[in-house]
């Protein structure tokens, strides 16, 4: 089932995320007040911010519309507010299926355009924004000294053989 595997990345997805919040702590203290720090850290904000503002597209209760491209977040704001954004992107997607999936809807774009696109291919879409920005902010913490998290679909998924 596509719904299945659009909860399983998810899934994946957060733990992409705590790697990444981790990797952050990598980088030398002194270099922690480089501007480029700052933006590593408001990606990943925006990366939440996205999510969730997906979901109020979406309809879903409680779910928070928050500036989309944050500036001077923390680590801790940050890893709350993926927290919180996970915990309703897991409730919404329990009772989805492919037929939801298949479904239009309508909405405003943060430019005042009125557009309709498929609940999957807005999934897909949140997949791929996540690891664009996973990719800076490695680039990012790597040329601050730190070691980046290792992210990719299949360093999450592969299982190791005997022998």
């Amino acid at each position: 089932m596509l719904a299945e595997r659009f909860r399983r990345w998810l899934e994946l997805e957060q733990t992409a995320h705590e790697r990444v919040l981790a990797a952050f702590d990598t980088v030398p203290a002194d270099r922690r007040q480089d501007p480029e720090y700052g933006r590593a850290i408001d990606l990943l904000a925006h990366v939440a911010a996205a999510r969730g503002l997906w979901l109020a597209r979406f309809g879903v209760e409680g779910a928070e519309t928050p500036e989309l491209f944050p500036r001077d977040a923390t680590l801790f704001d940050v890893a709350a507010r993926l927290a919180r954004v996970q915990s309703r992107w897991s409730s919404w997607l329990a009772d989805l299926d492919d037929a939801d999936l298949a479904r239009t809807f309508s909405y405003h774009s943060i430019d005042g355009g009125h557009w309709e696109s498929s609940i999957e291919d807005i999934l897909a879409q949140l997949n791929g924004h996540s690891w664009y920005h996973r990719g800076q902010i490695a680039q990012s913490l790597r040329r601050l000294g730190g070691e980046p998290a290792v992210t990719d679909l299949v360093y999450l998924t592969r299982r190791g053989l005997e022998g």
